[in-house]
């Protein structure tokens, strides 16, 4: 879409002025594939893929925010990341933040996750071993950044150049987001690829793990008279 990296890049502001992890054109896009799920144009069979259900029909009528609103049901209240997000970034240690990042490796699978925090280290953070279906083994190094803003490709060569020779994998994760040359860079042919995880994958990732996050289901009770009709 040819869309400049100063728009691109323009984090994220809530009304009540906390910026949650996410640019502002992430947020866009991810309203826009919440409305066309409820429409029922697309659908995710699981986080990040998406697929469509079916086309737009030419000759209807176009669609308007306020015939959009009378088919979708309102999009959940989003205030929890936000708030989420400024405890990450404001309230908790730097060294809490590497120890919750460490309670994440080992939810997730890792096995002598270590968080090392010394100084002149080359920016890494802690250590651990990922273990792939119970046979395969990556020793992998990881950094933790509690930004508000955004990283740059230069803090992701920063990264690779202290993790080579130290491990198979590379894991930078934040609290803000990554711009998009540094996407590009930790995956950048001819160098050791960096896994990257935002502040949005952070948050859906303790919420899925229900570290300091709870969800509250409420129950949908129906009664099937057929099935009484039957006896």
């Amino acid at each position: 879409m040819a869309i400049p990296d100063a728009l691109a890049n323009e984090p994220r502001v809530s009304k009540r002025g906390v910026a949650d992890g996410r640019t502002e054109l992430e947020y866009e896009l991810a309203w826009g594939r919440t409305q066309l799920k409820g429409l029922g144009y697309i659908n995710n069979s699981q986080r990040g893929v998406w697929s469509i259900v079916k086309t737009v029909d030419p000759n209807a009528s176009p669609l308007t925010i306020s015939s959009i609103s009378t088919q979708v049901q309102a999009i959940p209240n989003d205030d929890w990341r936000a708030e989420l997000n400024t405890i990450l970034t404001e309230v908790i240690s730097p060294s809490a933040f590497e120890r919750l990042i460490q309670r994440i490796l080992r939810e997730t699978g890792f096995v002598q996750v270590e968080v090392t925090g010394r100084t002149n280290d080359g920016g890494i953070d802690g250590k651990g071993i990922a273990k792939i279906n119970g046979m395969l083994s990556f020793y992998v190094v990881f950094q933790a950044k509690r930004y508000k803003g955004s990283v740059s490709s230069a803090q992701v060569r920063d990264f690779r150049g202290a993790m080579v020779g130290r491990a198979d994998k590379g894991l930078l994760i934040t609290t803000g987001y990554f711009t998009r040359e540094a996407i590009k860079e930790a995956v950048r042919e001819g160098a050791p690829a960096i896994d990257l995880v935002d502040g949005e994958k952070l948050i859906e990732k303790l919420k899925s793990l229900s570290l300091g996050v709870n969800t509250e289901l409420i129950e949908s009770v129906s009664l099937d008279k057929s099935w009484f009709e039957s006896l």
